[in-house]
């Protein structure tokens, strides 16, 4: 067994004191764009006890009037994908044509899709737990022009 060179030794301990530094810096100032060297907010955080759970949801409505779940087995879109460009599907509401197309691209013989929506189920809990109880909240839509 070889023993490290005092070079070998100076690395590894800078790259070791480099990597403490980001991640000592990313835990205080960091955001979730700095994993794995700033906090991963979804595992250091928590809602309050008695705060509804928000469950996010794409669904379609196709020409025969039929409520499609337009999930990532339909559109080939992860939900996170979608929840993570939110706001940009509020303030543009037509770039939610893209879930539509990618809908028709794998379903070319279904009905054409001429509404897309996100919606939040907002789950009820009290204590810390399910109520059982929920309301759906419509946050963007886009309807194809008629």
């Amino acid at each position: 067994m070889e023993t490290l060179t005092t070079r070998g030794r100076v690395t590894r301990l800078g790259a070791t004191a480099l990597g403490l530094a980001l991640l000592v810096a990313g835990t205080f100032w960091g955001s979730d764009d700095d994993f794995p060297f700033g906090p991963f907010r979804m595992y250091s955080t928590s809602n309050p006890p008695n705060a509804p759970a928000p469950d996010t949801r794409v669904e379609g409505v196709n020409s025969a009037g039929a409520v499609i779940d337009l999930d990532q087995d339909s559109t080939g879109i992860r939900r996170a994908e979608i929840e993570g460009q939110q706001a940009r599907y509020a303030a543009d509401p037509t770039l939610l044509t893209e879930v539509a197309d990618a809908y028709a691209e794998r379903h070319p013989d279904a009905p054409r899709l001429v509404e897309v929506r996100i919606v939040i189920r907002w789950h009820g809990i009290r204590a810390g737990r399910p109520t059982g109880q929920h309301t759906d909240e419509t946050v963007v839509r886009w309807q194809a022009s008629r």
